[in-house]
């Protein structure tokens, strides 16, 4: 599902998120041809209720998720925004409509995405959110299909 959706349906985790994962560093995990993992250094971005990034050219990640979608986006446990993990998971999209790109092109608003680029959506399908009370425990809230665990 898209962005939007999981924020209709969990509007306090999906503010968690943007606040850590939005034009921030983030790490994205793909599946590499030999079924083992890849992890690249990535700063997605979310607008209009889409979760992107963009990429240049030539990173593997282009082939790993060509080849098959499924993805793990973690951010940095510091870096900013409320103290705690967020991790999302699901399938990446390549887009291709030119009015999604523009728009996407206008949001990212960086000297460094060039029209080689290449425009991934992220769809969400689980959410995992580790933040920390007023005494540091761990708090975990999972989501999965529409549901808060």
């Amino acid at each position: 599902m898209s962005w939007k959706l999981f924020e209709e349906s969990a509007p306090e985790l999906a503010r968690f998120g943007y606040e850590k994962l939005n034009r921030k560093i983030a790490y994205l995990a793909t599946i590499k041809q030999d079924g083992s993992p890849r992890l690249h250094p990535v700063t997605p971005f979310i607008e209009n209720g889409m979760l992107f990034i963009f990429t240049e050219p030539s990173s593997p990640k282009i082939s790993d998720l060509r080849r098959d979608g499924r993805y793990t986006l973690h951010c940095s446990v510091g870096g900013g925004g409320p103290l705690g993990e967020f991790l999302v998971s699901g399938e990446a999209l390549v887009i291709s409509d030119p009015d999604i790109r523009q728009q996407a092109e206008h949001t990212a608003a960086s000297p460094v995405v060039l029209e080689s680029y290449v425009l991934f959506e992220f769809q969400v399908n689980q959410v995992l959110l580790v933040e920390y009370d007023e005494d540091m425990k761990r708090v975990i809230r999972r989501w999965s299909s529409g549901k808060v665990k």
